[in-house]
Formats: structure tokens, sequence, C-alpha cells
């Protein structure tokens, strides 16, 4: 599904320099690889405050500590998207409310928030699912009319941009009020183990996340929040610091990679392919094909010809037995459901050349 090792041979000369220089200095948690992560991001971001932190996952959960929410609060996301985005919503007793997706992009169904949007909701979590943005201006306009914080999940869409009506154009996990990404190895921008980052421009709350990320301390050994452990190691901030460089490039290529499956696919009734928006740009994390409720058989052929697939996600989370408590049950989200049964995913990385991209059309377009 990506290849990283050849993506490593192309900057392995800047990675081994850069490990070498925190092997010498010793500094290997928040050394001054991970200063200059921070300055970096926030510079090709736009964005007044970067905190880099151990994984996406913490990411999330910091911001929410964040805000003084208290137990059974409730917090807005989708049931289609990677379990850590309730995850975190859950382990602080805060009560998540689920709305459904576009049926076309398979991001958030905004249309839908003001459904469930009670005096108890605190916070809208949109999640950029696959590399593209939510309708952020829509959500952005429901939550300040409606006082809540907007949480972005930009675990798969770093590098996007959103543009506004009046042409205003933002990156994604700057929009809201917090952004949040991942930088797991298999990422657009992915370090060679856990990392993550929060982007915020709000200034009072960079301060509490920042604390709350380093054990809630404002000043050595003394903690003014409940906190958590969760420090980037330099280690990994050289290989994003070197691969930041590069993100733009590796966006184009999987654009390339993206329109050579498009033209495979146009003519075929039965493939239908990713939906682009008019307000935002597509960093294609991953390439999702919505083919129908024969979705496992054209899996298991495809597996049968030597070539990888995946399914982002085939259980909807109200239907997770970690949920049930929740109360959902099946038929709750339609959408979320189908197409758990339907999408699949092809290789998507920036080492993809058009002999692989030619053997995985022709044959998916022979399958289906």
């Amino acid at each position: 599904m990506v290849d990283l090792q050849a993506q490593y041979q192309h900057i392995k000369a800047e990675i081994l320099e850069g490990f070498e220089q925190v092997l010498n200095s010793s500094a290997y948690i928040n050394g001054e690889a991970v200063k200059e992560l921070a300055d970096n991001l926030s510079e090709y971001l736009s964005c007044g405050n970067v905190i880099p932190c151990g994984n996406g996952t913490d990411a999330l959960l910091a911001s929410l500590m964040a805000l003084d929410l208290k137990p059974g609060d409730e917090i807005i996301t989708v049931p289609f998207t990677f379990v850590s985005t309730v995850e975190v919503i859950a382990l602080l007793g805060l009560k998540p409310v689920f709305v459904d997706i576009h049926p076309e992009t398979y991001n958030m169904d905004e249309t839908q928030l003001l459904k469930v949007i009670t005096s108890k909701t605190k916070a809208i979590i949109p999640v950029h699912l696959y590399g593209q943005c939510c309708n952020m201006e829509k959500i952005c306009e429901i939550a300040k009319t409606k006082k809540i914080y907007v949480i972005e999940d930009n675990a798969q869409a770093i590098g996007a941009n959103f543009q506004f009506s009046d042409g205003t154009i933002k990156k994604s996990g700057t929009i809201g009020d917090i952004g949040c990404t991942s930088f797991y190895p298999s990422k657009n921008l992915g370090a060679y183990g856990d990392a993550g980052a929060i982007f915020t421009n709000n200034e009072e709350l960079a301060h509490k996340i920042r604390n709350i990320a380093n054990h809630g301390q404002c000043k050595k050994y003394l903690s003014d929040f409940v906190g958590l452990n969760s420090r980037l190691d330099s280690l990994q901030a050289v290989v994003l610091n070197t691969k930041l460089k590069y993100l733009d490039e590796y966006i184009d290529s999987r654009n390339e990679a993206a329109k050579f499956y498009d033209n495979a696919f146009s003519e075929n009734p039965n493939i239908k392919i990713p939906k682009r928006v008019e307000y935002s740009n597509h960093v294609f994390h991953q390439y999702t094909l919505h083919i129908g409720n024969k979705r496992d058989i054209v899996k298991n052929k495809l597996s049968e010809a030597g070539i990888p697939s995946m399914i982002y996600y085939p259980y909807p989370l109200h239907l997770h037995p970690a949920y049930k408590y929740l109360n959902y049950k099946i038929g709750d989200f339609p959408i979320s459901e189908k197409m758990a049964k339907e999408v699949i995913s092809l290789p998507m990385h920036t080492e993809l050349n058009k002999e692989q991209l030619n053997y995985i059309s022709n044959t998916l377009n022979e399958i289906v």
C-alpha cells in the first residue's frame, strides 16, 4: 500500500546526517530538531502555534483535555473514521454523538449537525478523511453560532488547502480552534515511528495544551494541570523535518497517481472514483473507490493477483462492541454502514510507477 523503503532511499543521506547530529547532542526528547519542526510546521501552515507530541491519538486527547469539559459533555463526530477519534472522547468520560457522512466525499454531513446539537454539546470533531477537507466554512459557522469548539482531525489531510467563499485559503488543521494530526509512518508526512502534533492560533489554548502534553507542567516538577507524557523524540523530528521539505512534491506525486487511476476507471460504470469538491484540494492519503456490495470478492481477487488493497473502515464506530453503551443500532447511520461494506482503497504513495499503475488498474477493470 505504501513503499517507505523506496522513499527513504531518496532522502537517506539527509536523514542519516540529522540522526548523527541528534546522537552527538544526546538531546533525544524535545531536542533542537523538535523545536525546528514546530517552527517549520508553523511556517508551512501559517499557524501561530504547533505543539509536537507522541502520536495523533494523544493530539486529540490533549486538545480535549484543554477545554475544561465535564463528564457527560457531548462531542459530535462521525462513525466512519479510525477509532481514535471517538476513543479519546470516551476516555475522558465525555459522550460521543454521531452524524452520518456524505455518500460521495465520505466526510461529515454538516447538514445534520443542527439536529444533534444540544445544551451539552461542547465541540465538533470533523475528520478530513482520505485527504480532502470537510466543509469547514459551514461547520465553523454552525459552531460559532452555537458557541462550541471545532477540533479538526487532520491525520489524513496535512497539506490540503481549504478555500472559503470569499477566496481566503487556509491549510487543513488551522481552520477550527484546534487541529490534530498523526505522523504515523504511512501518512503523507510520516515519521519512522509514532509521532503527532497539535495546531492552534489560540494562544491561551496553546499554552495549556503545551503543558498538558508535558505532564501538565508549566514549571519543571510543578504541575498546574493533570497532564500526559506525550513528547516527541528528536530522531522522529529529524525525519519529519526532512520530509516536510518534500511534502508538496509528495502531494503532487499522489495526485498524478490519482489522475492515472481516474482516467483508467472513468469508463467503468461499476466503479465510482473519488469525488473532488470545489472548496478543497485532495492530497490523497488514500485513493478510495466505491465499488458496491461485491467489495470483499473484489478484494480477494486483487490479492490473488498480487495487488494489496485495504478497507478503511470495515466497521462503523457505532457498531463496535466498545461503544454499544451509546445505544446506537444498525440503520442509524445508513451511509456510513453502506460505505463500510462497499469501499476499497488501492495502493497510493509517492513511488508508484506507470507499470504498477497499469497493472493495478487493468486488473481491477477486469475484475469489476
